[in-house]
């Protein structure tokens, strides 16, 4: 009975446990992501995302209050007295010192003596109180350097800082806006040219049609990187490179191969009858195309659109090439990304932050409409 078509496999469990595998090593580095977004620097250099629910032990250093402004005079000494972290905090410091090469000097709770009555003393919460004379409690405030356990902290600054600081050339949020202005033509055009080309390639019989689907092929194995020269020259000897323009042919024709290909060999798959009925009431082939091809072709479109959209969003090289602009006014985010990591390589908070909003768009309309990729990707292959 195991040779009978439909009986269910011995290995469907492999399959299942493959792909749930696959899932989770998909969703491990997003997630991943997501969190290290809301976590501070400090907090990120201490410990992996995956420990962001439980305390972390971090060498931080602090300075006290500002001793001319809050000094109190007791006697004939001066106290600068306050919290390390803040009122309200949890931090636990186990040890700490007052200098880079020895901070673990001194234990929570001691006093450390800074020389001619000069004296430091700090708790394990944070407390501490500074004393001595008046030129030893006024200019610069004291170092001190501590090994603090840090409870979980998530805070929103890192999109504040990404989406709304700067001036208007350098802002993430311009750079998203820039992404859509390039996305979402670059999407669309594709899809409209190569839904017309792929009727007549699939329903119309016209001399030439075996050798234009042939040459579609060959063009889905044309590097995008050999043609970028040449078309970078055509662009700018008719004026059009280095805008928007430029950039929406660039991805049109780069997108059209696949796109002709795979909406070709859906609308083969639609049953000859319709069309044929159509033809006899007679309908033409554009009322037959935009009536019943199209929307019965919606999977193979949404399938596309996907990659399209998703090539095109995270897409560098193109917009280095065709959307070049010293100013900063048409900046796209995958090269304000590159930018943040030539003039912020440490503060991997705001990479974070900044990555995570360049894939939150591809992942909604990758979810959105997910259910069209299976059905349009095995266009043609069954009969």
């Amino acid at each position: 009975m195991s040779d009978i078509a439909g009986t269910k496999s011995s290995l469907t469990w492999v399959v299942q446990i493959s792909t749930a595998l696959l899932v989770v090593l998909w969703l491990f580095p997003t997630i991943g992501l997501l969190v290290s977004s809301f976590r501070t620097a400090d907090q990120i250099s201490a410990s992996g995302w995956w420990n962001s629910l439980f305390a972390a032990e971090q060498n931080v250093v602090v300075r006290v209050a500002d001793p001319d402004e809050n000094r109190v005079q007791n006697g004939d000494v001066f106290v600068v007295e306050g919290n390390l972290f803040g009122e309200g905090t949890e931090n636990e410091i186990s040890v700490w010192g007052t200098s880079s090469r020895e901070i673990d000097a001194y234990a929570a709770g001691e006093t450390a003596d800074l020389g001619d009555g000069e004296t430091l003393t700090l708790q394990s919460n944070g407390d501490y109180v500074w004393s001595g004379n008046d030129e030893q409690i006024s200019g610069r405030a004291q170092r001190v350097f501590a090994t603090a356990v840090s409870p979980p902290e998530f805070t929103l600054e890192n999109y504040e800082q990404v989406l709304f600081s700067g001036n208007a050339t350098d802002s993430m949020a311009k750079a998203f806006f820039n992404t859509l202005t390039v996305t979402i033509p670059a999407t669309i055009i594709p899809i409209v040219v190569a839904a017309f080309a792929a009727y007549a390639l699939a329903w119309m019989d016209f001399p030439g049609r075996a050798l234009l689907i042939a040459i579609v092929v060959g063009l889905l194995v044309v590097p995008l990187q050999l043609a970028l020269i040449p078309l970078l020259k055509l662009h700018l000897g008719i004026g059009i490179g280095k805008g928007y323009l430029g950039t929406w042919l660039a991805h049109t024709g780069f997108g059209l191969p696949l796109a002709i290909y795979l909406l070709r060999n859906y609308m083969v798959g639609l049953p000859r009858d319709i069309i044929e009925n159509a033809k006899v009431d007679g309908a033409t082939d554009f009322q037959i195309f935009t009536k019943i091809v199209l929307p019965l072709s919606f999977p193979a479109l949404a399938s596309f659109g996907i990659f399209q959209f998703l090539w095109t969003w995270n897409d560098l090289l193109v917009a280095k090439v065709f959307l070049i602009d010293a100013t900063g006014e048409t900046t796209v985010m995958t090269n304000q990304i590159v930018e943040l990591l030539g003039t912020r390589g440490g503060n991997w908070e705001i990479l974070a932050t900044a990555a995570f909003v360049s894939i939150a768009v591809p992942l909604v309309v990758f979810f959105s409409m997910q259910r069209f990729l299976v059905r349009g990707l095995l266009a043609g292959s069954v009969k």
